[in-house]
């Protein structure tokens, strides 16, 4: 969960949601407007956590963003049900304003065709393992009360007490600090309540990646000596 602090879920969570969505014929949604096209290390997040959703809702990375494009995979058996009411009527029984819009296909199938010509879901997997470790090494770091993330996603979770982690007052905008930190060191991170998140390109290099972490090290310090000062 990207936007909520980039949580990792628990293993077997998916497992033994599934399971009850199953018994009681409850519909499984998966949203991949994030975790699509590579940033888990396979095409799809759902892929990487053993998902078998119904629907699966897409966007960003479908057109890298250069041209605004969202789209909605789903099953047989929910295509069968719409193209059964359809029938009814005569005509397909869904749209929207700008649905089919040919600029933004056009440039979402070109990035697909990039994805796979340069097979970044390939790289991602080759690069991920340095994202990761490099990630949760700042866990020693006393500000971080945990280090987290899956391929090229993670966060750095800001505490006031490594034992017992407390958080800071938000008041005081200290996981906001670190980000305004990282911008003054040349990267855009992004600050949610007491997270700091890092979503880096589809084509990070490992060295790039030892440059960015090294930027977000300065920032974390930074922002632990501004912690002291302020008592």
């Amino acid at each position: 969960m990207a936007s909520g602090g980039s949580i990792v879920p628990p293993a077997t969570y998916y497992e033994k949601i599934q399971a009850v969505l199953q018994k009681y014929d409850v519909l499984l949604i998966a949203d991949e407007v994030i975790c699509g096209f590579g940033r888990l290390g396979a095409m799809f997040g759902s892929e990487t956590f053993g998902l078998k959703p119904d629907m699966i809702s897409m966007a960003k990375q479908l057109s890298a963003a250069y041209m605004p494009i969202s789209a909605l995979m789903v099953n047989e058996k929910i295509y069968r049900a719409v193209v059964s009411e359809s029938e009814k009527i005569g005509t397909f029984g869904h749209g929207f304003t700008y649905g089919g819009h040919p600029v933004p296909a056009a440039v979402a199938l070109e990035t697909l065709k990039i994805y796979e010509e340069r097979d970044i879901v390939g790289h991602v997997q080759e690069v991920m393992p340095v994202f990761q470790q490099r990630l949760r090494a700042f866990a020693s770091h006393p500000l971080v009360g945990e280090a987290r993330g899956v391929g090229l996603i993670g966060a750095l979770e800001i505490v006031k007490d490594k034992q017992t982690r407390e958080t800071f007052d938000p008041a005081l905008g200290v996981a906001a600090h670190v980000g305004r930190r990282a911008q003054a060191h040349g990267v855009i991170i992004r600050a949610l309540g007491d997270t700091v998140n890092l979503c880096p390109p589809l084509i990070i290099t490992e060295s790039e990646i030892e440059d960015l972490m090294a930027r977000i090290k300065r920032a974390l310090d930074d922002t632990w000596d501004w912690v002291k000062t302020q008592g």
